[in-house]
């Protein structure tokens, strides 16, 4: 069923509004405008939603668990949030991680982005396809499906590789380490892709998944604006993987150089893996061309 932003946002109830304007900024991604009245209006139902599918989830494994007579193992609700370069999805499962963890029932909630499970540069470079780094190719999937499923088989933790995007890398000898979580959110461009034949997809352990939706005339603009945006900021860091070939462009040049990755990398990345994607989410979130979401599409069943 598709709901308007006035309907969506009635499904609230009661639920309070548990951050600050401060608090919001320190989630919001480069350039995402999201607002209190957006927390208000859209996630916040999607919190109390969750919730409810957290809560009915646990009780059906507790009844799967007394038939087969095991003891009691909680098993982590698991989150994906899908969608394309540049579209908010971070900031989207940031909000969510946040909300989520106030609720009394399942405080302890982890996010992990597929970037973690990207292939290292080196490999990427070996194999050709740098070009293709974001492609479904470019991960270590197989790594991602059995972190995953060990978290959802009840895993007491976990270490996980971790990406840099200053450096554009994954940072040797770091991890991440996730430790038998309430909520697991897996955030990614592709979390939602369809399994390889005769394999599992990371999708098919997701409790509940999540697309962030829009226009990709809008998604591109929003896009260069974030470029430009790095250009000015995490560009200028002398560490950063782009910095040489930030400080050489001038303004018209950067804009060349991005609407040409755009064009050749990342909406073909749109059109050919992640939009096909989107009828497998629970929930799509349409942003219009001002990044505010106008409707939900929610899957009922």
């Amino acid at each position: 069923m598709e709901l308007d932003r006035p309907a969506w946002a009635a499904l609230r109830d009661t639920t309070p509004l548990p951050l600050t304007e401060d608090d919001l900024e320190a989630l919001r991604g480069t350039t995402d405008p999201t607002s209190l009245d957006e927390v208000r209006d859209i996630y916040l139902p999607l919190s109390r939603l969750l919730n409810l599918y957290v809560s009915a989830t646990r009780q059906r494994h507790a009844a799967v668990r007394d038939f087969l007579g095991e003891g009691d193992q909680p098993m982590p609700f698991v989150i994906g949030v899908a969608g394309s370069v540049a579209v908010g999805k971070s900031t989207t499962a940031r909000l969510l991680r946040t909300l989520l963890a106030q609720w009394p029932d399942h405080p302890h909630v982890e996010l992990v982005s597929t970037d973690n499970f990207l292939n290292s540069n080196a490999v990427l470079q070996e194999r050709g396809i740098m070009n293709r780094k974001g492609f479904p190719e470019s991960y270590d999937r197989r790594a991602l499906v059995r972190f995953v499923s060990e978290m959802k088989a009840g895993a007491p933790r976990m270490d996980i590789p971790v990406y840099s995007h200053l450096h554009y890398d994954l940072v040797p000898g770091q991890t991440q380490t996730v430790q038998r979580p309430d909520i697991l959110i897996v955030e990614g461009i592709n979390v939602l892709q369809p399994p390889l034949p005769g394999r599992l997809a990371v999708a098919d352990f997701f409790d509940f998944s999540i697309y962030v939706d829009a226009k990709p005339e809008h998604i591109r603009s929003w896009y260069l604006d974030r470029f430009q945006e790095l250009r000015r900021t995490a560009f200028s860091d002398p560490r950063s993987y782009f910095h040489a070939m930030a400080s050489e462009m001038d303004e018209e040049q950067a804009v060349e150089f991005a609407t040409n990755v755009w064009r050749t990398i990342n909406e073909v990345n749109l059109v050919e893996n992640i939009l096909p994607t989107r009828g497998r989410a629970t929930l799509v979130l349409h942003k219009g061309a001002d990044h505010t979401i106008r409707r939900v599409r929610l899957r009922k069943t």
